[in-house]
């Protein structure tokens, strides 16, 4: 560069002041067996265990870790997300029929949802002849 020193650039290392790699994947195991979903479990991690991130001590996603340990997932949590929210929408569609605005979200949500899927059952993630059904949608989440 003219004009100026080049500086190299500087990678900052994660600081070792938490649990280890191999401790973090047993809170993973652990936090999944009790019920949390993969978000959950990154928050109780960052608040209780100071893990600023999973992947930066263990250089894999939660998702990762638990597919590795064995542990069952079932369905992705965007997909259940979006899922619970076109629940919450026929509910309140049902009570409040001429809400048009509310219609139009529940359409917005469920395209999503298709795509979502087809997007899962591409990769493998979801079986090939599955299906989204707004009737049988509020079981799914429960």
């Amino acid at each position: 560069m003219e004009g100026g020193a080049e500086y190299p650039r500087v990678r900052r290392a994660v600081p070792k002041l938490g649990p280890s790699a191999s401790e973090v994947e047993e809170f993973v195991a652990k936090l999944a067996k009790e019920g949390h979903s993969t978000s959950e479990i990154g928050i109780l991690l960052r608040d209780q265990h100071g893990v600023p991130s999973v992947k930066q001590v263990t250089g894999k996603s939660i998702a990762q870790i638990l597919s590795a340990q064995g542990v069952e997932t079932g369905l992705p949590e965007d997909l259940v997300n979006l899922i619970k929210k076109a629940v919450m929408l026929h509910k309140h569609i049902e009570k409040n029929k001429d809400d048009q605005p509310s219609r139009r979200s529940l359409g917005v949500v469920e395209a999503r949802i298709q795509k979502l899927a087809k997007y899962y059952v591409k990769n493998g993630k979801l079986p090939k002849d599955w299906r989204y059904e707004s009737e049988r949608a509020a079981l799914l989440v429960r």
